[in-house]
């Protein structure tokens, strides 16, 4: 993305900021136009997003699930309730997720909640013809103790013709098993080529790699969602085990940054990663107290200066292509 584009992006998000906050004094519910026809909301405290051109909307800070079946069954189930007891409403899975153990222990987490939830699951590559497609979100369901799923996704780009996948999608949503669907890991050109299939784009969303130290995303991939209307969700927003040491210069400037909002250093850093209204965010939180640090940047709104400051301590870099676990 050029220097042009970036400053335009962030001023429009922040202008977009400083109305919500605004009007959310006066109101429970703020709704403020990013778009014709796409209202960005602030409800209660918890930022909320346009979930591509489907209507719906999702909190800007949601809960992630991958590799959470490594931990305390317990401690897993009562970080997710204590998220949606905060907002976090918007909970992401896989069926690859501990081989399907992850979706299990979500099911266990919403039993008797399940309408408060916006519950989004992935099927694999390997999985998607249009009959594996619809037979894999079966599984899924099943496991997950729910009859329908908020968004199904494609985790990533496979072998089988992408037609296929489409066809399964569709017929999962004629038959209400689904209420939208989406797809994960995808550059430009398969962005291009998933158009090309369907030129009303029914797609909702893309599920990418972003986080302090990579963004390449904003070269082309948020550029090209925000044209089109597609949410980008921002999974390992912290890196996957590579968040910037509090003794390290870019750890002091966090710090420095949080200070100044009573805030974390991780709340900072999923704030300027969710500065774009096309975007939001599914960290994952292995204790009940860790899925309250992660809510608690539901509202956060960064400075001008402070953005400048976390774009020159986190270059964008030259590289383009797509990064992705």
């Amino acid at each position: 993305m050029s220097t042009g584009n970036q400053a335009a992006l962030t001023s429009c998000a922040q202008s977009l900021w400083r109305d919500q906050r605004s009007a959310c004094r006066a109101s429970a519910v703020s709704m403020h136009r990013l778009a014709p026809n796409q209202p960005v909301a602030t409800i209660g405290t918890m930022q909320r997003r346009p979930w591509g051109s489907t209507g719906e909307q999702v909190p800007v800070i949601g809960q992630g699930t991958w590799r959470m079946e490594e931990g305390a069954r317990g401690a897993a189930v009562a970080a997710l309730r204590r998220g949606l007891d905060l907002g976090m409403t918007h909970i992401d899975t896989a069926e690859m997720y501990g081989d399907g153990e992850a979706e299990r222990i979500i099911g266990e987490a919403i039993a008797g909640r399940r309408r408060e939830v916006f519950l989004v699951s992935k099927v694999l590559p390997e999985n998607a013809t249009r009959r594996g497609t619809t037979a894999a979100c079966e599984r899924s369901l099943e496991r997950l103790k729910t009859d329908w799923l908020d968004c199904y996704l494609l985790h990533w780009r496979g072998e089988h013709p992408l037609e296929e996948t489409l066809a399964g999608f569709e017929d999962l949503r004629s038959a209400g098993k689904i209420r939208s669907w989406g797809v994960s890991n995808f550059d430009v050109q398969d962005l291009e080529d998933l158009r090309a299939l369907q030129p009303d784009l029914r797609c909702a969303c893309n599920q990418v790699l972003y986080n302090l130290k990579q963004r390449e995303i904003e070269h082309a991939v948020l550029p090209w969602c925000a044209r089109h209307r597609l949410t980008v969700v921002a999974y390992s927003p912290f890196g996957h085990g590579r968040f910037p040491s509090g003794r390290s210069s870019e750890g002091r400037l966090l710090a420095r940054i949080a200070s100044a909002h009573a805030a974390t250093s991780r709340q900072i850093a999923l704030a300027f990663l969710t500065r774009n209204v096309w975007v939001a965010t599914i960290p994952k939180a292995s204790s009940s107290e860790h899925a309250a640090d992660n809510a608690a940047a539901g509202d956060l709104q960064l400075r001008d200066s402070e953005l400048r400051e976390l774009d020159s301590a986190f270059p964008l870099g030259r590289s383009t292509r797509l990064p992705m676990l």
